[in-house]
């Protein structure tokens, strides 16, 4: 895969991992966004490994 698609596949990749750094740092401070973070970032990932196949 080239072009845009794979730009746009490797975005949305930088953007769950980031998702997951930030709901670490919400989660040790004991805040609730935390969890809804890595649910989210759990989605991105879901949809990036049904998008690439």
């Amino acid at each position: 895969m080239t072009g845009t698609p794979a730009l746009l596949l490797s975005i949305l990749m930088l953007a769950a991992v980031a998702l997951v750094l930030g709901g670490i740092v919400q989660i040790r401070r004991k805040e609730r966004r935390g969890w809804l973070m890595l649910v989210a970032a759990a989605v991105l990932v879901g949809n990036v490994l049904i998008w690439a196949v």
